[in-house]
């Protein structure tokens, strides 16, 4: 059974920092990512992504420099560490798994296949 387990949010105040992590098991997945969801019906917007075999890395505009995607291959766990954080990045924030094998790193929530419950992540001014 797959399961995607996040952990990490919280309340904080602009310029702070949160880590969320994703625990992913059941299957071996080869790229993983962070999206969120703000209110008001907003569409969920990747921030991050990493992929398993080489590495890579992507990163939103909105993000970059400030977030860092990491992995721990060993416990098939990502870690999303956020500093500098801003009233904008408040969010429910949801992780991706996906098993198909590939270098690439996947930036539409099409072409994730497990998702997270998602954490909610609210950064007052």
């Amino acid at each position: 059974q797959v399961q995607v387990v996040e952990s990490g949010g919280g309340l904080v105040q602009a310029g702070g920092s949160l880590r969320l992590s994703c625990a992913a098991s059941g299957r071996t997945f080869y790229t993983m990512g962070w999206f969120r969801q703000a209110p008001a019906g907003k569409e969920r917007e990747v921030v991050a992504a990493i992929n398993w075999i080489g590495g890579r890395t992507y990163y939103s505009d909105s993000v970059k420099g400030r977030f860092t995607i990491s992995r721990d291959n060993g416990r098939n766990t990502v870690y999303l560490q956020m500093n500098s954080l801003k009233p904008e990045d408040t969010a429910v924030y949801y992780c991706a798994a996906d098993s198909s094998i590939t270098i690439e790193t996947k930036t539409a929530a099409a072409q994730y296949n497990y998702w997270g419950q998602g954490t909610q992540v609210t950064v007052s001014s």
